[in-house]
């Protein structure tokens, strides 16, 4: 029976050639798993090494990944020439204070020395990362004599604005230019290892077409895995808005940590999560960064209430905020600003913002929804910026910018309501950037694994990813380079080749929609807000339950929905790491926003550790890493900086 699709709830045939068995083999010096940005990038790196690069991609490279569709401003920038803050000041400062230590000085450290040489690459394959057309001379963000704008903090100018929409074609010409071969439409499945062991030397990986069904097999001396992190586990929607995430495209389900985890990849933070109030993430409401605000890509615009009155704004310590222009210039004392995702709660913002009770004094009374971003009230530089720059680049806003002028909205006179600001009409759990441990190189435990972007723990911006997709690129190639030609253990991929087939040989049984939202349901009862060892043995139980039953049933019609089936697979896999993890730490942690019925005890000093979390052959080890594992940030960077 030829596969099908359904269309309007009838079925059609599927418009594609079924190859089904076929197997394809791909030899490289280098693959790159995944082909977002950290994904190009370290694609772009290695092949400029003169080595033989491969990019596997799920999507369509030209647009895949979270800032496929564009970003609008470039963090983490302390190195361009306007910047009046030095890398290391700007790693320690907000990784000491508003992480309290729990965050990746690694990785942020070779971000912050690195993300402006690596825009100018980005200027140099064809992305806008200037005012070339004078649209803002004389904004107090912007730099006269290098023409960049500036974001969130105008005096020490850490955070670039940039017309992002250009920047994944852009990467996708330099891929091409530099000849790295592209299997796009093809979703990797396995990492393939030494004599097949666990823990050993990762010498390729498996994967197979999602609009063929035919399976590929890639030999590679060395592996970079850049599939980002799980953003799925605890909500499904998939009839109302689609299977939508808050930063992520829908693809973004853990198979990069799935496959790492089964190869016996080490992670850590995987217990960090966090429940957010977008009312878009969950299904119901608008796309998160999707209508009025005064955050991300709407800072630092004024929100009013429906009787026009203004929201008072705040900055560090609680001081109150009464000009627009203090909203982007700190004072003396404060040091710098800089948009820190996380952070213990209760804690003081690093960056100005709304008061922390708004949602208190709307139920009092004294703000009257609905709230609306005051465009119009703004000065005329910000809200051209705000609108006409930030909104139209960014990959999450630019379809409001679009549909809004297509209707006719002018923000020189018209108020946008806010959706995601004030009281939330519900809230959701997400993984909080728990990934793969790593050393000075991006190397991961297993010899020939590199890994980027959000595949790191604790990674998170555009300039993160390609700064360490570069990075780990360029050592992968070096490795490469000196590496033996690895062999393949046929027995392996056999099984891997089973596996995934046997999900389109039933005929009949459980729909990947269906598992999904069970595993949600599961998530979000026993690993949810509220953690208790038994809630979470309970819930390790019942996942086992479902990986030993109903998904044992779980069937695709297609290579489409065989591609939503292996995923359902792998969101079951990080299910279980993250609640194996939940329960190896037993205090409680507001920096990692981690919070333990069994355990309230906040951050003691016994627990103020990293702890790691590996597949070994009786199931999960838990090991630790202190938390300054990094050692001397100047120093490690010199010393391990690619040449």
């Amino acid at each position: 029976m030829r596969p099908i699709m359904m269309s309007g709830g009838k079925p059609v045939k599927w418009p594609y050639p079924i190859k089904y068995g076929k197997e394809t083999n791909v030899r490289a010096d280098v693959i790159v798993l995944g082909g977002g940005l950290s994904g190009c990038f370290a694609a772009i790196a290695a092949a400029r090494r003169g080595l033989d690069v491969a990019i596997v991609d799920k999507s369509c490279t030209q647009f895949s990944g979270a800032a496929g569709s564009g970003i609008d401003h470039w963090m983490d920038c302390p190195s361009n020439p306007a910047s009046t803050v030095t890398p290391e000041e700007y790693v320690r400062m907000p990784l000491d204070n508003y992480k309290g230590g729990y965050g990746n000085y690694i990785t942020s450290y070779i971000t912050a020395r690195d993300s402006y040489e690596v825009l100018l690459e980005l200027e140099q394959m064809g992305m806008q990362i200037r005012d070339t057309n004078d649209e803002f001379v004389g904004a107090p963000f912007r730099d006269e004599e290098t023409k960049h704008l500036f974001a969130y903090d105008y005096l020490t100018r850490n955070a670039v604005r940039v017309w992002g929409t250009g920047m994944k074609p852009s990467l996708y010409r330099e891929c091409k230019k530099l000849g790295v071969r592209l299997y796009e439409r093809c979703m990797v499945t396995k990492l393939l290892t030494e004599n097949g062991e666990r823990g050993a030397r990762v010498v390729g990986a498996t994967g197979v077409s999602t609009r063929t069904g035919e399976f590929y097999v890639f030999e590679a001396k060395a592996s970079v895995l850049t599939m980002a992190t799980p953003d799925r586990l605890w909500i499904f929607s998939s009839e109302m808005t689609g299977i939508v995430g808050r930063d992520g495209p829908a693809t973004n389900v853990g198979n990069g940590h799935a496959m790492a985890w089964r190869a016996g990849a080490e992670f850590t933070r995987m217990e960090s999560s966090t429940h957010e109030e977008w009312g878009g993430a969950t299904g119901i409401g608008s796309t998160t960064f999707g209508s009025g605000s005064n955050f991300a890509s709407w800072y630092p615009c004024s929100i009013i209430d429906a009787n026009g009155k203004e929201v008072p704004w705040v900055g560090k310590g609680g001081k109150p905020i009464t000009t627009v222009d203090e909203r982007t210039h700190p004072a003396p004392e404060d040091g710098f600003f800089c948009m820190v995702l996380g952070g213990e709660e209760g804690k003081a913002p690093s960056q100005p913002q709304l008061i922390a009770d708004l949602d208190e004094r709307v139920k009092k009374g004294e703000f009257k929804l609905p709230l609306y971003a005051d465009l119009p009230g703004m000065p005329a530089h910000e809200r051209r910026a705000i609108f006409g720059l930030m909104i139209g680049q960014e990959g999450q806003t630019w379809p409001v910018y679009r549909n809004l002028t297509r209707a006719g909205f002018d923000p020189d006179k018209d108020l946008l309501q806010v959706y995601d600001i004030g009281p939330a009409p519900l809230g959701w759990r997400r993984l909080r950037y728990g990934a793969l441990t790593h050393d000075w190189t991006l190397r991961t435990n297993l010899e020939g694994l590199w890994a980027a972007g959000q595949q790191l723990f604790d990674g998170i911006g555009s300039s993160h990813a390609c700064s360490t997709g570069r990075w780990a690129g360029s050592h992968a190639a070096d490795y490469a380079s000196r590496a033996p030609r690895p062999l393949l253990e046929r027995e392996q991929i056999d099984e891997e080749k089973a596996r995934v087939y046997a999900l389109v040989e039933r005929g009949d049984g459980m729909e990947w929609k269906e598992l999904a939202s069970g595993i949600a349901k599961v998530m979000q009862t026993y690993c949810g807000d509220t953690k208790t060892e038994e809630l979470m043995n309970i819930g390790l139980t019942s996942l086992g339950e479902i990986k030993e039953a109903e998904a044992k049933t779980l069937y695709a019609r297609n290579p489409h929905e065989l591609m939503r089936a292996i995923e359902v697979q792998d969101i079951l896999t990080c299910s279980e790491i993250v609640t194996h993890a939940c329960l190896a730490r037993r205090a409680s942690n507001s920096w990692l926003m981690f919070d333990r019925l069994d355990f309230p005890d906040d951050d003691p000093p016994e627990w103020r550790k990293w702890l790691t979390l590996r597949l070994g052959a009786n199931g999960p080890e838990v090991g630790e890493l202190p938390l300054d594992f990094h050692g001397s940030l100047e120093d490690n960077y010199e010393t391990h900086c690619p040449a």
